[in-house]
Order: structure tokens, then C-alpha cells, then sequence
């Protein structure tokens, strides 16, 4: 055995998912809104132009993927780090290893940070000089939102770009070039993969490409051979491998039977609303997705009339991801019920779509003088500060104006008479507040 065959086994050994990375820009799966011909990253990546970026989205969209195929594509060094397990002490060897090969070399150097998100203040503050200096390009990969979970002098100093979950489509395409591909993917093997098994993968992978794959690999090393060598896949081994039933229903009736969920909870229609969740969930549908829709309408159909539906909906979703199934449907049942039986009122919807068309059509910045940030203004700024009022020195509420001029006389929130929104609006008028 020489060393071409270590090789070679140490490739066999790594997973589908891994084997099968995309390296070239051609390979790449999805993410057209980014990567599509002629689009910027797609020319900064070309050029080798990309500066200091994050990638965000959801889990096995292809973030790190890119990351590869950038660092295949520069001239500079690549150091890969992951935030969990990289301490201030990683990055400051970085950090002097890229100014190093700057100096000597006019080489740039990659930093690329997996779970960028779990970096802490300090370990951030000891990235931000290098990021801010050129000294390192930082790419950073997470699945959470880094606006909320990032410091934000490392954000304002990265491009921010969205990933999105593949699409089932997506998937599928990837999944059968991995049953055809010899060298890297499943074409070694004799498989023949019924159509409704590799659909059911790919629509039950969440858009989750690395989920599918696992699965794919999972249903053809465990499938056993027929008489003539071939392994063949069918639904009942798909179901298996990425362990969710299929759907009991075509597409079109599954949208059906979502419709009907959804306008019964809207409906107060708590017998139907329970049918259809658990139809939806005896059929094959997450119910993760049900909790979504009953969190949905508690703040849209609901809304101010009960706000206690909201807190119901969100605390079913904690306790089924923390519970699992089946003792997660007990919760879950609750706030269906909860959120049926309700006051409702669709006030919380005017109010959005409401202030949402002037955000976009009646954009005024000229905010009142007196409600602006002071900390460093002038004196003149701090004068016209001193003309807000302080509610609380009026007992808790004080009239004055907080929109702009052009807006001044909106009103985007008006409560119906409906549950609490009745107690809104008495407290309103005792207030003497304007409607």
C-alpha cells in the first residue's frame, strides 16, 4: 500500500455531505439571489476583490462551502477558525501570521470564522483592529441573526449577505448528481432510487443540503442488495433514513388542509383548528410548522384583543423543542385552543401595514428636535433637548409630539372594543390621549 492508497481511503471515509462540496463556482448549489452571473459577490470573487464579509443563514445552505471555493480562488492564505473552540489566543496567531505574510510577502490572508456569532466581546475586540487595518479579510459563517448577536463594530465593518434554504429543487439536482457521481458521490454503487423516495429526502430536508445527503447516504449503504446486485431505494427506506414519515397527502391537498387550519384559528373554531393541526400532523407535516402558524395568528388575529395569545403560541414552541414528541402536542394543543377561543381583533395588522406604507412612502427623518440624541450636539441642541418632557415627572403620561411635522396626525394603532383592547382604549381616554 503507498501513499496514494492512505489517500484515497481517507477520502472514502469522509462523509457524502463533505466528499461532495462544491470547489468551483459552477458546482455551487443555490443561492442564485448572490452568487448569479454578473451579480457582486460573484465579480468580488472573481476578481479576488472580496472584502471583510458575513455569511448568514440558515444550516447547510452552502455558507462554508463559499468559503472554500473563495479561499481555492485567492492568492492569499486561507486560516480556517471555529468560534466555539478558538480562543483570543488563536486569533492573535493569526493576526501575526497575516501581518507577517503582508510585510514580507504582499500576501492578504483570509480569515474564515465558523459561528462567528458565538465570538465574545473580547475575543471580537481582538479581531477588530486587524479587520479595521486591512491587516486580515474576516469571513464570518453563522446561522444567527448578526445584527442581534454579533458586536456591532465588527458588523458595520463586514458586508452582510443572506443565504436562504435550498430550495427542494435544489436539492433533488444535488442529490442526483451524487447517485450518478463516480469519483466523489454514490456512482460506485448499483442503486436505483425510486422518485417518491428521493423527493421525500429532499422536501423533508428543510432545504438542509447536508441533511439530505446523510440521508441519501444513510438510505443506500443500509438498503441490502436484491438477487441481482442491485440496491434498490424505495419511500419506506427513505422514510427511515431521514427518519420523517411521508406525507399521507398529495401537495395541493396539504395547502388545502393548512388553509383550513389556518381560517379556523381565525375562525374560533377550536374542534376544526385541532382536526386539521392534527391531520397535518399525522400526514408527515413538522408540527414545528403548526406551532409557527398558532404564533402567527395570535399576534395577527388576536393580537392586542388578548395578548396573552402570543405568550401562550411562543411558550408551546419552547416547550416542544425542549419536550419533543409526543409530550410536546400537549402544549401545542393548548394554545391552539387558547388562541381559538380568544377575543379577536386584527388591529395589531392595520397598525403594521399602516406604518409600514408612510416608512416607505412618507419617509420623514425631521425628527422633533427635542427627542434626538444630545450626547455629543451642540449647545444649541442641547437647549432644544431640554424642551422634552419627561413622562414620568407628569405621573406617567405627558402630551406632546413624538412623530415628524408631515406625520404628526397619523394614527396607525386604533383598538376595537374586543378583550384588553377595551381596557386600552377607556386608559386611553382617561389619558385624554389622542386616537
Amino acid at each position: 500500500m503507498d501513499l496514494f492508497d492512505f489517500n484515497d481511503n481517507e477520502e472514502k471515509a469522509k462523509p457524502l455531505a463533505e466528499r461532495m462540496r462544491a470547489s468551483t463556482m459552477k458546482d455551487f448549489v443555490g443561492q442564485e439571489h448572490l452568487v448569479a452571473e454578473g451579480s457582486l459577490l460573484r465579480r468580488a470573487i472573481a476578481l479576488d476583490r472580496l472584502g471583510s464579509c458575513i455569511f448568514w443563514g440558515p444550516p447547510g445552505c452552502g455558507k462554508t462551502t463559499l468559503a472554500n471555493i473563495i479561499a481555492a480562488q485567492t492568492n492569499g492564505n486561507f486560516i480556517k477558525l471555529n468560534a466555539v473552540s478558538a480562543g483570543v489566543a488563536d486569533v492573535k496567531r493569526a493576526v501575526e501570521q497575516a501581518r507577517n505574510d503582508l510585510k514580507m510577502f504582499n500576501k492578504k490572508t483570509y480569515l474564515m470564522l465558523d459561528e462567528c456569532h458565538r465570538f465574545n466581546k473580547t475575543q471580537s475586540d481582538s479581531l477588530l483592529p486587524a479587520i479595521e487595518q486591512g491587516t486580515i479579510l474576516f469571513i464570518g459563517s453563522t446561522t444567527e441573526n448578526p445584527y442581534a448577536s454579533m458586536t456591532p463594530a465588527i458588523v458595520s465593518r463586514c458586508r452582510v449577505f443572506q443565504f436562504r434554504a435550498l430550495t427542494e429543487e435544489d436539492i433533488r439536482g444535488a442529490l442526483v448528481r451524487a447517485l450518478h457521481d463516480k469519483r466523489k458521490g454514490l456512482g460506485g454503487y448499483d442503486v436505483e432510487m425510486d422518485d417518491d423516495a428521493l423527493c421525500h429526502i429532499a422536501r423533508m430536508a428543510g432545504g438542509d443540503l447536508r441533511t439530505a445527503y446523510n440521508a441519501l447516504e444513510l438510505a443506500v449503504l443500509t438498503t441490502p442488495c436484491d438477487e441481482s446486485g442491485k440496491i434498490r431505494v424505495h419511500l419506506s427506506d427513505a422514510e427511515q433514513s431521514i427518519q420523517r414519515k411521508a406525507l399521507s397527502y398529495n401537495e395541493d391537498l396539504y395547502y388545502d388542509i393548512l388553509s383550513a387550519f389556518c381560517k379556523s384559528l381565525r375562525g374560533s373554531d377550536a374542534n376544526a383548528a385541532l382536526y386539521y393541526a392534527m391531520r397535518l400532523i399525522e400526514g408527515g407535516c413538522d408540527p414545528l410548522l403548526v406551532i409557527r402558524r398558532v404564533i402567527a395568528h395570535s399576534a395577527e388575529d388576536v393580537g392586542m384583543a388578548d395578548p396573552r395569545a402570543l405568550l401562550m403560541a411562543t411558550a408551546a414552541l419552547t416547550a416542544f423543542q425542549n419536550m419533543g414528541y409526543p409530550e410536546g402536542m400537549l402544549p401545542l394543543t393548548e394554545a391552539i385552543i387558547y388562541v381559538c377561543e380568544a377575543e379577536k381583533s386584527n388591529s395589531v395588522v392595520l397598525a403594521k401595514d399602516a406604518a409600514t406604507a408612510d416608512a416607505r412612502h412618507s419617509r420623514d427623518d425631521d425628527i422633533p428636535a427635542y427627542l434626538r440624541d444630545t450626547s455629543f450636539g451642540s449647545k444649541e441642541m442641547k437647549a432644544e433637548s431640554a424642551k422634552y418632557r419627561y413622562p414620568h415627572n407628569y405621573g406617567g403620561y405627558v402630551e406632546q409630539q413624538y412623530l415628524p411635522d408631515s406625520l404628526k396626525d397619523r394614527v396607525y394603532y386604533t383598538p376595537s372594543d374586543k378583550g384588553y383592547e377595551a381596557e386600552v382604549k377607556e386608559i386611553r381616554r382617561h389619558k385624554g390621549k389622542k386616537r
